[in-house]
């Protein structure tokens, strides 16, 4: 039997809980990586600035560009691949990825955030929701592993309820009631993405990307002697020890 009846028998049993942990981290090697980055607001270029490098880097490691969908608030970014980031849209790319079995779901979103609400899209002047947002990978990444990654104030929230589902790894920047630091003008980055992408490339395990990340937005957040964001991770039974393979 071929390789890819394997892999298809191991996400088959993998829905119906005959084995929780180990086949969809067998399988994140064997497919294609489906890519969504999305920049929620152009008031400062941090956002813009995190989705640009993290989409460079999936494109050195190999990751086809065809498989990297990046979205942006910023009309200067519109272009060469780059769609306007209204929810609309952005709900409908997650929701279209083309994810079949063996392959990986990964979600990026950075902006600003609202507590109660979600996350800010300026181009829709509204808030996404964890509940969209879940909505549109329930259809777009259905059972493949997924990491989703929400770099906002009060992102905690994306974190639980219809989000947390056991093939989902799930980070996010702070608590539901927190806010999270450094979306100023003259950053690259705001704290919790310039954190994640400095552990990125030297973590393992996605579980070790966020311990590396949270370790690092506890220090920069010291310096500045404020309440800390405690960010929140999410990690789904059936991916909890999976891999950074990329």
């Amino acid at each position: 039997m071929t390789t890819r009846f394997y892999v298809r028998l191991a996400w088959v049993l993998s829905i119906i809980g005959v084995l929780p942990c180990l086949s969809p981290a067998a399988a994140s090697h064997t497919g294609n990586l489906q890519v969504v980055l999305a920049a929620g607001d152009d008031s400062e270029p941090v956002f813009d600035n995190a989705t640009r490098e993290l989409g460079r880097r999936l494109m050195a490691s190999g990751v086809s560009a065809n498989d990297i969908h990046r979205l942006s608030a910023s009309a200067g970014e519109f272009g060469s691949g780059v769609e306007p980031a209204y929810a609309d849209v952005l709900l409908r790319r997650i929701a279209e990825l083309p994810a079949r079995p063996g392959d990986r779901c990964l979600i990026f979103l950075t902006s600003h955030g609202e507590r109660g609400a979600g996350i800010w899209l300026a181009r829709s002047n509204r808030s996404l929701s964890p509940d969209e947002l879940a909505g549109a990978l329930s259809r777009g990444c259905a059972a493949v592993p997924t990491i989703v990654i929400v770099s906002a104030c009060y992102s905690g929230s994306f974190a639980t309820g219809k989000m947390a589902k056991p093939n989902r790894v799930i980070l996010t920047a702070a608590r539901g009631d927190r806010p999270s630091f450094g979306c100023q003008v003259h950053r690259t980055y705001n704290f919790f993405d310039e954190c994640f992408l400095g552990v990125l490339p030297q973590s393992a395990s996605w579980r070790r990307v966020f311990e590396g990340a949270n370790r690092c937005v506890s220090r920069m957040e010291h310096v500045l002697d404020v309440r800390p964001s405690e960010p929140q991770a999410y990690f789904g039974s059936a991916v909890a020890g999976l891999k950074v393979d990329f």
